[in-house]
């Protein structure tokens, strides 16, 4: 098959595992991302990967600081007129102006698919409420990159009348994987030594509804800071200053505030954790759509302690902890087990790994688009 991907999380290279894996299996694919787009961890220009096996075309975009009104140039539309392409897979909500671009632009004679991450039942105001009646009915299908996403978009109008199936992301276990040799160098680039004292990690945005809040009260419980624990925080967003005025207290010999981190640096990141904390806190208007970091830190061997929000509880399953999310005696009690018990922690470990084996491997999951885009063109 021809396959054009589009979408914005492809100025990651390694997000770019999945297009690898259509590539591999024989098909001819093109990958089509923005040129610059403000990243979750920084604003960043479209990485360019090592002998990627099929074809990046980087476009030109505008407003990417707001993921629902940025936008394509026109060279997109140049290339889905002139590609011939089977598939069109647009990973851009269907809701937002560059999945409405894709969607309008795309060749009535290839099979238009959505990747969506919607887990609330949300109503749109115009004009992006248009924007998704025209995407969904110019659509072939659209997945789901969860329960909790499936559960939500089945029974609604636009979309469960077209075919569509659940398919999680996956995670390069070639990239994110048990690493003891890199961390010494990781520990003496932080200027900390590496000892028996357990570190904690968090690795995301810098907002709310992630929880930081939360994990700044359970952290101020836990006794023996220095001593028993110490705390990264990788990531980048409005609540900074605040997390740099609570870790003062605490000195950076004990809590690590990192910014503008690079994602090939992630991987060494979540290497010198013991523990991986995903507090995310559900609002009105939010839910955890998946915490791409869950999936990255059972594959590197780490153990996950996560809320209980949105999909994190179906993307554990078994190989994480899984707590209420705003309750500070629940976290602070089962991170004082798990400080105190290496064999709890590793037990946790393997759990997380065999959980990645058994879902999230890219093999496996390529596997399944692919076999999901023949279903739809075959039928479209």
């Amino acid at each position: 098959m021809r396959i054009l991907t589009v979408g914005h999380s492809y100025v990651v290279s390694m997000n770019r595992r999945l297009a690898r894996e259509w590539a591999l299996e024989g098909h001819d694919v093109t990958v089509a991302a923005p040129d610059f787009y403000h990243a979750d961890l920084r604003p960043m220009h479209c990485e360019t990967g090592e002998n990627e096996p099929f074809e990046l075309v980087k476009i030109p975009a505008l407003g990417t600081c707001r993921v629902h009104i940025f936008r394509y140039s026109r060279k997109l539309r140049d290339i889905l007129k002139n590609g011939r392409f089977d598939v069109v897979h647009a990973w851009e909500e269907p809701f937002i102006y560059a999945g409405f671009q894709i969607a309008r632009w795309s060749p009535v004679d290839s099979a238009l698919i959505y990747s969506t991450f919607q887990n609330l039942p949300k109503r749109y105001p115009p004009p992006f409420s248009w924007f998704e009646r025209y995407s969904l009915r110019k659509s072939s299908g659209w997945t789901g990159f969860g329960q909790t996403i499936v559960d939500n978009l089945k029974l609604r109008k636009y979309y469960r009348d077209k075919p569509w199936v659940e398919i999680p992301l996956g995670v390069d276990t070639e990239v994110f994987r048990p690493d003891q040799e890199s961390k010494p160098l990781a520990f003496q680039n932080l200027n900390w030594p590496q000892n028996d004292v357990p570190v904690m990690g968090y690795v995301g945005r810098f907002v709310e509804e992630k929880g930081l809040r939360h994990l700044m009260k359970v952290l101020d419980q836990i006794q023996g800071p220095g001593n028993r624990w110490r705390a990264i925080f990788v990531g980048g967003g409005p609540l900074e200053q605040e997390l740099r005025d609570w870790a003062g207290k605490y000195g950076d010999g004990v809590v690590k505030i990192l910014t503008g981190v690079a994602h090939d640096q992630i991987p060494k990141m979540l290497n010198m954790l013991d523990i991986c904390v995903v507090p995310s806190q559900t609002m009105p208007h939010w839910q955890e759509q998946l915490g791409r970091i869950l999936i990255e830190a059972m594959a590197s061997g780490v153990p996950v302690v996560a809320s209980r929000s949105g999909e994190i509880p179906f993307v554990l399953g078994s190989g994480g902890i899984v707590l209420t999310e705003d309750s500070i005696e629940e976290w602070v009690k089962t991170l004082n087990d798990l400080l105190d018990q290496p064999d709890f922690r590793a037990k946790m470990a393997s759990r997380g790994l065999a959980r990645i084996h058994q879902k999230f491997e890219w093999k496996e999951v390529g596997r399944q688009f692919i076999d999901f885009f023949k279903e739809v063109r075959d039928h479209s």
